[in-house]
């Protein structure tokens, strides 16, 4: 019985939790992480040169009750005690300040983001006049560098809800990738993770020509990339995971002029929009352009990718599901945020903010309790709500929370 959860660390397996799948490190990359972690982020130092890129934007309808428009997924404390999207600017310091931070957000949750993350410049925020997917937001992001700073100015460019359990070793790879992002011919840099099951819901690295002599890529080393592949089907992602593959972490580092050109070239749904980009008609762009994700628009199409993996614990807030690999759990499994009283109960997630929740004798299950309205599923089926949403009257969908 667990009244409140016990501590373990998120992202590690939790004892005799069947069918956990956290990620795993081998033992050489855990004794590397061990040796660097002692580093201070003060010894880390920051690069004068180096910008950042953050998407957030987009409600998070996979986060339903919670996520609604008034209440989006950027502002959810659903890692730790911090809104995600603070989290993230966190994160980045001192190696990428507020200063050299570019948000990019939509119109409908601009106010409420820039209420989560107050230390951002009032310049630094930019609302995008309709969503259009990331690579719009990228485009955008990357030319206000070039206005700023010139082409040849190295960012990082990442969402604002993943989950890093090694943040030291966060750093340490942004700052690895870009010193690849800053050669002559200036690849696009991208970072990877290693799979541990096969996820439908991830990008997929096949690695090619080492970068770095006598070091494969499943051993650390960057090299260029053979094939990107944005979410495959199960049984390719199996043979991704056979032959090596790493998974996309949605973390790209990269010179703002090489990415601006790269689209130019290869992601037509933004081309006949960018020179008003360029010329300071933001509107205008954003009038012209086709909605297109930077993986599908620019990744899948280019062949100058490389890949940088890196082990520092990294999960996508994807799903309910996710939580109970990025949260701490008790002894049997269990996620839990508020009061709540667990028995018999193994690996369920468990979200409550309206009075005490009582779980017993049931496995796997995800339960919401918010004032209103309580959301009780299966983990396996919260990770798509298409379904339920199409059941749902469009006032419960906006605000479960109101009275109906």
């Amino acid at each position: 019985m667990a009244e409140q959860p016990h501590s373990s660390m998120p992202g590690q397996p939790s004892p005799g939790v069947p069918g956990s799948t956290t990620t795993t490190f081998d033992e050489a990359e855990l004794a590397f992480m061990t040796s660097e972690q002692s580093d201070s982020d003060s010894e880390l130092g920051t690069d004068s040169t180096l910008w950042a890129v953050v998407f957030a934007g987009g409600i998070g309808t996979r986060f339903w009750p919670l996520s609604t428009p008034l209440r989006p997924k950027p502002l959810l404390c659903l890692v730790g005690d911090r809104p995600l999207i603070a989290d993230t600017l966190r994160r980045l310091q001192p190696l990428i300040p507020p200063e050299r931070t570019l948000v990019l957000t939509s119109a409908d949750i601009a106010d409420a983001v820039r209420a989560a993350i107050p230390d951002l410049p009032e310049k630094n925020m930019l609302v995008e006049p309709r969503p259009l997917g990331t690579a719009a937001a990228l485009a955008w992001g990357a030319q206000e560098i070039i206005n700023r700073t010139g082409r040849s100015t190295v960012f990082c460019a990442l969402h604002a809800d993943l989950s890093a359990q090694y943040e030291d070793e966060f750093r340490r790879s942004i700052r690895r990738a870009a010193t690849h992002a800053t050669a002559d011919d200036a690849p696009l840099v991208a970072i990877g993770t290693r799979p541990t099951r096969p996820d439908t819901g991830f990008g997929y690295m096949l690695g090619g020509a080492e970068l770095e002599p006598g070091i494969t890529m499943s051993e650390g080393g960057a090299c260029t990339v053979a094939r990107f592949v944005e979410k495959p089907g199960p049984l390719q992602a199996e043979e991704f995971i056979a032959e090596g593959a790493m998974w996309n972490a949605g973390i790209y580092v990269w010179q703002a002029g090489a990415v601006m050109d790269a689209l130019q070239a290869h992601t037509t749904e933004l081309a006949d929009g960018l020179a008003y980009l360029t010329s300071g008609k933001v509107d205008r762009f954003f009038g012209m352009v086709q909605s297109v994700s930077i993986e599908r628009g620019l990744l899948e199409r280019i062949d100058s990718l490389v890949c940088i993996p890196s082990s520092f614990g990294w999960d996508d807030v994807g799903t309910w599901a996710c939580l109970r690999r990025v949260r701490e759990l008790d002894d049997t499994g269990n996620g839990v945020i508020g009061d709540a009283l667990l028995v018999d109960a193994e690996s369920n997630v468990v979200h409550t903010e309206a009075g005490r929740v009582v779980v017993y004798g049931v496995n796997s299950l995800l339960v919401v309790s918010l004032p209103g309205v309580t959301f009780v599923t299966s983990l396996e089926k919260a990770a798509e709500l298409t379904p339920l949403f199409e059941g749902l009257p469009k006032e419960l969908r906006r605000n479960p929370v109101a009275d109906l």
